[in-house]
C-alpha cells in the first residue's frame, strides 16, 4: 500500500511539473508573439526613429524641445519654428514619463525652452504601463529605466512589466486588428478609393525632427459612431495628485536648469468638443494649477471655441490635427510664445 502511495504521489508531482513546463513554454511563445507584434507597430516605429534621430543630434544643437503625448508629435512640427527644435513626444505620455524624457533631453542637449503638452486624459490616472514601456523601448539609458521602475511603478505594475503577454498586449491587439481590417479589404475588394470616408484616404509617416506628418482628414465614422468623447463630462474629471507631483518635478527641474517652461493643450476635433460637456471645468483646473505654479499655459480648445481657428478639415481623427491644422497652430503658438517669454 505504501508503495502505491509513493507511486501515486510521484504521478501527481510529475503531472504538476509537466503542466508547469507546458504552461511556461506556451507563455513564452505567446509572450514572444506579443513582443514581435510590438516591433511591427507603426507608431512604435515612429517612436524609435524619433529617438534615433535625437541621439544623432550634435551636442547642444537645439534651442527648444517639445514633450508630451501623441498630441505633441501630431501638433508641433519643429520645421515651423524659427529656432532649432526637436519633438520628443511619445504615445500616451503622462507627466511621469515627460519628466524622465526631459532628464534624457537635458543629458544630451541644452534647450532654452521646454514645451510640455498637457492632455487631460493623461492627467487623471496615477499610472499607465503602456506609456512607460513605449519610452523603455527607445531610451538608451538603462540606469534611467531602472530609476523609473523603482520610483514610478506601483508594485503590481512591476510584476506586469516582467510578463510580456501583459506588457505588449495593447501592441498585439492593435496590430492584429489592423491585419484583420486589411485582410477584409483585400478579400472583398474594398479600397480607399471606393470608401472615401475611411481613415486610409491620405498618408501618415515620420517626417523629421520627431514630427509625424499626416494629411488624412477625419473620417465620417468619427463624427458619430466611434467618437471617443461622447460620454465625457468635465465635471467628473479629476486631476491625479500623482501626475500633479510629476508636473511639479518638471517645473522644479526647469527652474534648476534655468529653462523657460510653458504648458499647452492641443485641440481635439470640433465635433468632439461638441460632445464634451463642461469642458470649461477641465480647463479651469489645469489653468489654476499652471497659474499657481507660474507657468504660462494656452489651451487651444478654448482658443478654437472662441475664435474658430480650426475646421474639421484640419483634423486627422477625432483628437489630432493633420498637417494643415499643424501649420495653423504652430504659427499662432510661435506668436504666443514670443509674447509670454519676451
Amino acid at each position: 500500500m505504501r508503495g502505491n502511495s509513493y507511486i501515486s504521489n510521484f504521478k501527481i508531482i510529475l503531472a504538476l511539473v509537466i503542466v508547469i513546463a507546458v504552461t511556461g513554454a506556451v507563455g513564452n511563445l505567446v509572450g514572444k508573439k506579443y513582443a514581435d507584434a510590438a516591433s511591427l507597430n507603426t507608431i512604435n516605429a515612429f517612436t524609435a526613429q524619433r529617438f534615433d534621430d535625437f541621439y544623432s543630434l550634435p551636442k547642444d544643437s537645439i534651442d527648444m524641445v517639445f514633450i508630451g503625448s501623441s498630441h505633441s508629435y501630431c501638433s508641433f512640427d519643429p520645421a515651423n519654428f524659427n529656432v532649432p527644435s526637436f519633438q520628443m513626444g511619445t504615445p500616451l505620455q503622462h507627466p511621469d514619463t515627460s519628466y524622465y524624457s526631459l532628464l534624457e533631453v537635458l543629458d544630451n542637449q541644452d534647450p532654452e525652452t521646454v514645451v510640455v503638452e498637457i492632455y487631460w486624459d493623461m492627467l487623471d490616472d496615477n499610472f499607465e504601463l503602456k506609456q512607460a514601456t513605449s519610452l523603455f523601448e527607445v531610451i538608451r539609458n538603462e540606469k534611467r529605466i531602472e530609476d523609473y521602475i523603482e520610483n514610478v511603478f506601483p508594485d503590481g505594475d512591476k510584476v506586469k512589466y516582467e510578463n510580456d503577454v501583459i506588457r505588449f498586449q495593447q501592441d498585439f491587439f492593435a496590430y492584429a486588428s489592423s491585419r484583420i481590417v486589411n485582410k477584409v479589404k483585400n478579400t472583398f475588394g474594398v479600397t480607399d478609393e471606393a470608401n472615401p470616408s475611411s481613415a486610409g484616404d491620405g498618408v501618415e509617416y515620420y517626417l523629421a525632427d520627431g514630427y509625424v506628418y499626416c494629411d488624412i482628414v477625419i473620417p465620417e465614422t468619427e463624427f458619430d459612431e466611434t467618437n471617443q468623447f461622447k460620454n465625457l463630462d468635465g465635471k467628473d474629471w479629476e486631476f491625479s495628485n500623482t501626475q500633479k507631483r510629476w508636473l511639479e518635478k518638471i517645473i522644479e527641474l526647469c527652474e534648476k536648469k534655468d529653462k523657460d517652461l510653458v504648458f499647452v493643450t492641443a485641440p481635439v476635433a470640433n465635433v468632439s468638443m461638441g460632445y464634451i460637456k463642461n469642458y470649461e471645468a477641465i480647463n479651469e483646473e489645469i489653468s489654476s494649477f499652471a497659474e499657481e505654479k507660474g507657468v504660462p499655459y494656452i489651451d487651444y480648445n478654448i482658443i478654437n471655441m472662441e475664435e474658430g481657428m480650426f475646421t474639421h478639415d484640419n483634423f486627422r481623427d477625432d483628437a489630432h490635427l493633420n498637417d494643415s491644422g499643424v501649420k495653423i497652430l504652430d504659427a499662432h503658438f510661435e506668436g504666443w510664445l514670443n509674447e509670454v517669454l519676451g
